[in-house]
């Protein structure tokens, strides 16, 4: 019999609130690369941790690792998990803010080659910064690096500790497409390392890299039995047809809810619009943004006017999230900045919430930053007033709507779950609740269907193109995918990086 390096028999998490919804059998050979795919909130995660130990299974069950040729017995030092949640992978989340606000000295931000630790010299480590072009960065300050740069990083640092098991939640998001592909050729490359296994973890259900040999599909809280990446592709294709054809009914039904929407404050809106300029939304003039040594935008000249759709590119790096930061209110060297919202010159007496009432927002670093651990109606609800957390009870017909646009979603029945127990997919779903509940005059989509499972992203795209239809809407997004684009863009900026 094939030696295995995982094998779960009827595995049952000893804690209720973390169980599947059947028991666990499941056996992993060494020369099998695996993905793990399946929608939002199927268990993928769950079953991530009954593989690695950190949820325990009932002595009825049993798991068992054999890690050869590995000599060493610990499960955490043989099995390493690596969560991309966004740019900055999983280091500090302050990095972000530090970068955008320049509230730090570069020179107290430790660089790679710290960070990495105490390696030696050593064929692997060798093989490694030769695979990884890793040399050049090794002086980098941390935050400066890009996305790509940032996953060879954390790639190279598990990689120096000799795992057996390397498990990836969405190495891809939020890389840019030439990223995708390098990062793609480095992962082909490692799969062919002895001694090393690759599970990775995957969203996006019509995406499965080649090197993947083996599927473990995943389905209301269910593992379904093994299959080849060959049936997977089969299956999901079929799949995926029959679920398009039911899709398109749903997706009509929002569209046409969407249309029949009331307009919220639009009388005042446009009273306060008509004392400047009515038809200008975003006006950048010459602006220029540097973080020490580091241009990031310069000048940058850019009118969005009333009505328009943008879509809005470039590499990563290049300053997509620094320039929507700008036209957020949410970064303080726009007040150096020559810079108009809503017709109005930053600075001339307007406040952050006179600013941020007319605008819907929501970007991967949002979601990371978002911690509270409020009912999920209550977030949504917080978007009434641009607040993290609730400050203000709404009124009845304010929890009304934000009911509404959770049903739109698909999230309704999830009003009373905390956030932080809600799957990563969920809580980006909540949170796109909350950036549309107050019908905003200016809508601002960083990476909106990042995370989000196939069926999802098509049914939030569907849903960005109906509220594009309505009456003097705005939108700026930003995505890697041009395929995400509604249909309803009407202009494009394209970001170089510097």
């Amino acid at each position: 019999m094939e030696q295995y390096t995982i094998q779960i028999k009827k595995g049952v998490a000893r804690m209720p609130e973390v169980r599947l919804a059947e028991p666990v059998d499941l056996e992993l050979l060494p020369k099998e690369h695996v993905a793990i795919i399946g929608p939002n909130a199927s268990g993928k995660s769950l079953l991530v941790d009954i593989l690695t130990g950190k949820i325990a299974i009932q002595p009825t069950g049993s798991i068992a690792y054999d890690f050869r040729p590995s000599l060493i017995p610990e499960v955490y030092k043989n099995i390493k998990y690596i969560t991309f949640r966004d740019t900055y992978g999983s280091t500090d989340t302050n990095y972000y803010y530090q970068m955008r606000w320049n509230t730090t000295d570069l020179e107290e931000v430790p660089v790679v080659r710290e960070l990495l630790g105490d390696y030696e010299e050593s064929p692997l480590q060798r093989q490694l910064f030769d695979l990884f072009h890793i040399e050049p960065v090794l002086d980098k300050p941390i935050i400066t690096l890009s996305s790509g740069e940032m996953r060879k990083f954390q790639l190279t640092k598990i990689l120096l500790t000799h795992p057996r098991i390397v498990i990836m939640d969405n190495p891809f998001i939020g890389l840019d497409a030439e990223t995708r592909v390098q990062l793609n050729d480095l992962l082909t490359q490692l799969s062919q390392m002895e001694g090393l296994q690759i599970i990775l973890v995957l969203s996006m259900l019509d995406f499965v890299p080649e090197f993947i040999t083996h599927v473990l599909p995943m389905e209301d809280m269910k593992l379904l039995p093994k299959i080849t990446r060959e049936q997977y592709l089969l299956q999901f294709a079929n799949k995926d047809l029959l679920h398009r054809e039911k899709e398109e009914k749903v997706f009509k039904i929002l569209q046409k809810r969407i249309e029949e929407l009331p307009y919220s404050d639009e009388t005042v809106f446009n009273a306060q619009c008509s004392k400047f300029n009515v038809d200008e939304i975003v006006r950048l003039n010459k602006v220029s943004i540097r973080y020490e040594e580091r241009t990031i935008l310069k000048e940058l000249n850019w009118i969005v006017r009333r009505g328009e759709k943008w879509a809005l590119s470039g590499a990563n790096g290049s300053g997509k999230s620094t320039l929507l930061s700008l036209v957020c209110a949410d970064n303080p060297q726009s007040y150096a900045c020559d810079i108009s919202l809503f017709g109005r010159k930053r600075g001339t007496g307007e406040s952050i919430w006179d600013i941020k009432k007319h605008i819907g927002y929501v970007s991967p670093e949002m979601h990371r930053s978002y911690m509270k651990n409020l009912p999920a109606m209550e977030i949504v609800a917080s978007g009434l007033h641009d607040t993290i957390g609730l400050y203000v009870k709404p009124r009845p017909e304010q929890f009304a709507i934000c009911q509404w646009w959770m049903d739109l979603f698909g999230v309704g029945h999830l009003i009373d779950r905390p956030f932080l127990r809600l799957s990563s997919g969920e809580q980006r779903l909540v949170l796109l609740a909350r950036a549309f509940v107050k019908d905003p005059e200016l809508l601002i989509l960083d990476e909106p269907l990042h995370g989000l499972d196939t069926y999802n992203r098509r049914r939030v795209k569907r849903i960005i193109e109906a509220f594009c239809h309505r009456k003097d809407k705005t939108m700026i997004m930003v995505t890697h995918y041009a395929e995400e684009l509604p249909s309803t863009i009407t202009h494009h900026l394209v970001l170089k990086k510097i």
